[in-house]
């Protein structure tokens, strides 16, 4: 199986993958509105012989076949203030 990866154009490191170039029919109105004009990135094969950067193969392979698309999404950045507070009332 092959996916076709995306970047969006409104979201800073969000990708939308999909089984055919060019075919969003699978994709919901709504994702496609917040996601912007989808910008080609490239064609991979998800047989385990390439890694995927911030993605699980297994997952995007499901998410395709049992709704069509797949889309990553950054996570969550990390709250330094957050680290911080933990790693003090640890140390205390």
């Amino acid at each position: 199986m092959f996916c076709v990866i995306y970047r969006s154009s409104f979201r800073d490191q969000t990708y939308l993958y999909v089984e055919k170039r060019d075919d969003f029919s699978r994709v919901p109105e709504a994702l496609l509105c917040s996601f912007g004009r989808p910008q080609f990135v490239m064609m991979l094969p998800l047989d385990g012989r390439k890694k995927l950067a911030n993605a699980d193969p297994d997952k995007v392979t499901t998410a395709l076949r049992e709704q069509g698309f797949y889309l990553q999404i950054p996570p969550v950045p990390e709250s330094l203030l957050t680290t911080c507070l933990e790693n003090g009332k640890k140390s205390v």
